[in-house]
């Protein structure tokens, strides 16, 4: 059967680079790299190269890199340490976040009683900055926390714009950056956010590892304890092949940022062209998506919605109806929640996500598949 993959919102085919950067490590490298002897201190280069050149990457210093296991641990770690160490006591974040922050925070919130505001979405699901900076206007110790691309509707936060308001009001601000990184740029050096994360096989890299960019002097403290490894921020023994694999995928991402952001928006708009030519009254979800995600609404009865997703997988097609993580629940998707009526919520909608890997083939597969319900 024909395989068409879309769904690299969920996660990403690695490249034949990042394997074979792994398969060297793992047989080569295995020291400890908290071991003094030679080979652990091979297994270090190999640990520290690899922080280098992610951080040269995002322009930022490598001693700000701080590797995990995954943007969820990153999430927990940032929010958590944020309240209980920074003594942050109020929160700001939106309801289209992925439930890595959102039940974090109302755990944060059960636990200390802190105050969280949920800033206001307009129709489009972008953020209201109006009503962030009225947000913001309150004289408490606070955290922003919005993520920079939507895993559900690719809409865009402006990241930079969001980043000086938080500055003018003395706020931390943390951008659950999981989708964006490795698919757009994000300079550091200009952009003042405190705390992003990223997980490595979003882009084309590993998965069980990911990482935080923690500002220096930002006085995080660890989320559990043991060796002092990341600098004390991080206990447990480094993956070596992991991280060396995740630091390939970005470096190999960025050298081909250009070339890959253009064969993938041109898929994207194909996809789109194709989907209004053979379906009336079909509606794209959120507004100003990039050109990793597609949200659609499909012009289907009620009835064809929970049968939708089983059509096309017996069809060989991979795509979903919003993020991986919560698949598995009947409810509908929390994002969507927020920006449709409860009538449009009731008809199907997929979430269909391209990589560089994608044709135009797989689109006319899933097309004349969707024709077929």
């Amino acid at each position: 059967m024909k395989k068409v993959y879309l769904d690299n919102a969920s996660t990403t085919q690695i490249r034949p680079e990042v394997l074979e950067t792994m398969t060297d490590v793992l047989a080569n490298e295995y020291g400890n790299p908290s071991s003094t002897h030679s080979l652990g201190r091979q297994a270090k280069s190999v640990l520290e190269l690899s922080r280098k050149s992610i951080a040269k990457a995002l322009h930022c210093t490598a001693p700000e890199i701080i590797f995990t296991s995954c943007g969820t641990e990153a999430n927990n770690w940032i929010l958590r340490s944020a309240v209980k160490d920074l003594k942050i006591d109020h929160i700001i974040t939106s309801k289209i976040e992925h439930h890595a922050v959102l039940h974090t925070v109302l755990a944060l919130q059960k636990e200390y009683g802190i105050q969280v505001d949920y800033v206001a979405l307009k129709p489009n699901g972008t953020i209201d900055k109006t009503d962030l900076v009225a947000l913001l206007s309150q004289e408490k110790k606070t955290l922003v926390s919005l993520m920079h691309l939507n895993n559900e509707t690719g809409t865009l936060l402006d990241i930079a714009g969001v980043a000086v308001i938080c500055k003018e009001h003395n706020a931390l601000f943390h951008s659950d950056t999981v989708q964006s990184i490795g698919k757009m740029g994000l300079n550091l050096e200009l952009v003042s956010v405190d705390f992003i994360v990223a997980s490595a096989h979003k882009f084309h890299g590993p998965k069980g590892i990911g990482f935080a960019f923690v500002r220096k002097n930002s006085g995080l403290q660890p989320l559990f304890y043991g060796g002092e490894q990341e600098k004390g921020l991080r206990a447990g023994t480094e993956p070596v092949h992991q991280i060396a694999g995740m630091a390939k995928a970005l470096t190999i991402s960025y050298a081909n940022l250009e070339e890959e952001t253009t064969l993938i928006s041109g898929l994207k708009q194909y996809c789109i062209e194709q989907l209004q030519l053979h379906f009336l009254d079909i509606k794209i979800n959120g507004a100003d998506a990039f050109n990793t995600i597609l949200n659609v609404q499909l012009p289907f009865s009620e009835d064809k919605t929970a049968m939708l997703l089983f059509h096309l997988d017996m069809k060989g097609i991979a795509v979903s109806r919003g993020s991986a993580c919560q698949s598995g629940s009947s409810k509908p998707s929390h994002v969507l929640a927020e920006i449709l009526s409860d009538a449009d919520l009731k008809k199907p909608s997929l979430r269909i996500s391209f990589s560089h890997y994608n044709t135009k083939a797989d689109i006319d597969w899933l097309v004349e598949s969707l024709k077929t319900m």
